[in-house]
């Protein structure tokens, strides 16, 4: 079971190698750092391979929605992606039909 903690921003302490990420991917992974978390939700390439360099586990959304699905907490995969692309998030579309195969959707 994986329980999702939502933390205030805070002035957490600087990361040099965060330098080159946006502020939202700045804050999230040196709150994880800070909080030592066990997984940081992070889609952005760079930022997951930073948050690799960095030693923490990292989940993307799609990957939260697959957990959700597994665990029936959402009726369908494909649906929940369209919504988030409708409100402007980008994903790629060879994963995403391959994530639809997986839970038995079509894309």
């Amino acid at each position: 079971m994986v329980t999702l903690q939502i933390v205030d921003h805070k002035n957490y302490p600087r990361n040099s190698l965060l330098r080159s990420l946006d502020e939202g991917e700045k804050h999230t992974l040196e709150a994880a750092l800070f909080h030592q978390a066990d997984y940081v939700i992070i889609d952005e390439k760079l930022g997951r391979n930073l948050a690799k360099c960095l030693g923490l586990n990292m989940i993307g959304t799609l990957g939260i929605l697959l957990k959700a699905k597994q665990q029936n907490k959402i009726l369908s995969v494909v649906n929940c992606v369209k919504g988030m692309q409708k409100r402007g998030l980008r994903y790629n579309n060879q994963l995403v039909a391959q994530l639809a195969l997986l839970v038995g959707e079509t894309a």
